[in-house]
């Protein structure tokens, strides 16, 4: 609990911080950065200060000894490859609203694009605690030797995220129009929101099964198995598809089709990774 609140410390200053600095300085959207940079600042110093003075963690940091490194090579096999597989992810988002700024009407697609993107982010934010727990919580089971209950774990997991990311999808369909009216109040990029909300739907209820499938394969151990499985499936499959759907077949010559194409080479993604975790899983 007081982890929860001293991140949501941080979360509140950002807010005021933001709107000031890109609303009330001469900065614009440079503000923003900055105010993001600032909060991390801050959301360190919180987390560092409560870690020094809670009793809680008073054995944690007794000094520092050559004990400490004997475990770095051991930590690196693992902490490389989760690093990897976590930026593929994210990149692959990233590389949509690059794609989305060389097709024709560049301002309006890449303007939806980001919101696409924002919104996937945020959604998967929601389900992303539950990618840590499961991840702890099957690691402690196999170590433990009780693979079925890991099993379990992960089924019971994402049930729970499937019945968050459809709460949000829902919310989304209902409120798109106010949802979108956060980041602008452009009614014609509003409207092109609106058209991409049943793909992003769809994009942030695959997304459940795929963060989940994130965390077990973290707590396997698994983590050279996901760095392959994202370059096949988000750059091998998807950026592929997202040149042939956007250019190939000049489904860049209208203003929805651009946009929902990359959209779509997203969605064929998430379903090649969902799918082979699926399968493998299933051979366990």
């Amino acid at each position: 609990m007081p982890l929860i609140l001293l991140s949501g410390i941080p979360m509140c200053i950002h807010i005021g911080t933001a709107y000031a600095l890109d609303h009330k300085t001469a900065l614009g959207f440079r503000g923003a950065s900055l105010a993001v940079s600032i909060s991390l600042w801050i959301s360190t110093l919180v987390l560092v200060i409560y870690v020094i003075y809670s009793k809680k963690f008073k054995h944690t940091w007794e000094g520092f000894s050559s004990e400490s490194l004997r475990h770095i090579p051991i930590n690196l096999k693992l902490a490389l490859p989760s690093a990897a597989m976590v930026c593929l992810e994210c990149w692959a988002f990233e590389l949509l609203v690059l794609i989305a700024g060389t097709m024709p009407n560049a301002e309006l697609t890449t303007s939806v694009i980001a919101m696409c993107v924002n919104t996937e982010d945020i959604a998967y934010m929601c389900t992303s605690g539950l990618s840590a727990t499961v991840s702890t919580r099957v690691s402690n089971e196999l170590g433990a030797g009780n693979p079925d209950k890991a099993k379990q774990t992960m089924a019971t997991t994402l049930k729970l995220s499937v019945v968050l990311a459809l709460l949000i999808v829902l919310a989304l369909v209902i409120g798109h129009d106010i949802w979108a009216g956060f980041f602008t109040d452009d009614l014609s990029i509003i409207k092109a929101f609106a058209s991409m909300t049943p793909f992003l739907a769809i994009s942030i209820a695959l997304d459940a099964f795929q963060v989940v499938f994130t965390g077990v394969t973290r707590g396997c151990g698994w983590q050279n198995l996901a760095v392959i499985v994202n370059v096949a499936t988000f750059f091998c499959i998807g950026m592929p598809m997202a040149t042939l759907l956007g250019f190939k077949f000049k489904l860049y010559s209208k203003v929805k089709p651009n946009k929902k194409s990359l959209f779509l080479r997203l969605l064929t993604q998430e379903c090649s990774y969902s799918q082979t975790h699926i399968r493998h899983f299933h051979l366990l």
